[in-house]
């Protein structure tokens, strides 16, 4: 099957347009960024989107969502000219919203009211209505959130933790009791956040260009073989490694 051009090279950026907010003081501890797409298209365009282990609201097409986190990637349609506003939310931090486990909304889309109680009153959405609305929601402080904030942190900021075995080490904690955590406040297992993180290396070397020694690439990122990289990667992206750099 051919590829369609206008996602090869970064051309997507003449049909695309996104931007990022940071939040205020008071939802820094809870919401890690505002987003924002615009887009253009004449012809449908299949939009393939990869997951990080955030809870996304989103608004747009007259919708108002919760999305749990996604254990793979997505592809949306995307068509004529539109846009959606987003809050990604802090890894860890949704449980205090939801009032339950993560996980019961992993790989779902809800609708914001199910969660929330209603819905902003704004049919276009940005940063400020987003912040008035959360502001009004906020939930009491949970002391395990910061357990489950830090343990994601530490993942995303050492690239030499690729075993669950070791994070539970390094937290001090049992390796049921980090799963058990992981699945209560950040919705999906600490194993996939790993690989998730370690994987986000890979895309950065791509982008950066040059020559990537796949194999050495794999030994690095804790895999046995560079069969077993190349599976995970095409499962979390939709496609080899080779295939995806031609995004690039």
């Amino acid at each position: 099957m051919g590829r369609d051009v206008r996602e090869l090279r970064g051309a997507w950026t003449r049909y695309q347009r996104h931007a990022y907010h940071e939040p205020s003081p008071e939802l820094a501890p809870w919401v890690e960024r505002y987003w924002e797409a615009h887009w253009d298209y004449a012809e449908p365009y299949r939009q393939k989107i990869v997951p990080y282990p955030n809870v996304h609201v989103s608004f747009g097409d007259g919708r108002a969502d919760v999305n749990g986190v996604v254990s793979g990637f997505r592809t949306r349609v995307l068509e004529g000219v539109n846009h959606v506003f987003g809050v990604a939310f802090r890894p860890g931090c949704f449980r205090p919203f939801l009032g339950a486990p993560v996980s019961t909304i992993t790989d779902r889309v809800v609708p914001v009211a199910e969660v929330f109680g209603d819905v902003p009153a704004h049919v276009d959405m940005d940063k400020d209505a987003a912040e008035e609305f959360l502001l009004a929601h906020l939930p009491e402080p949970d002391a395990r959130t910061a357990e489950a904030v830090g343990a994601v942190a530490l993942i995303a900021a050492d690239p030499a933790l690729t075993r669950v075995e070791t994070v539970a080490d390094r937290l001090g904690v049992g390796v049921r009791g980090l799963q058990r955590l992981f699945a209560e406040y950040v919705g999906i297992g600490p194993k996939w956040v790993i690989r998730r993180y370690r994987l986000r290396e890979v895309t950065e070397r791509m982008a950066a260009g040059g020559e990537i020694d796949w194999a050495a690439l794999a030994a690095d990122l804790g895999y046995a073989d560079q069969g077993h990289f190349i599976r995970d990667f095409k499962n979390m992206f939709g496609e080899p490694p080779t295939r995806y750099a031609e995004r690039y």
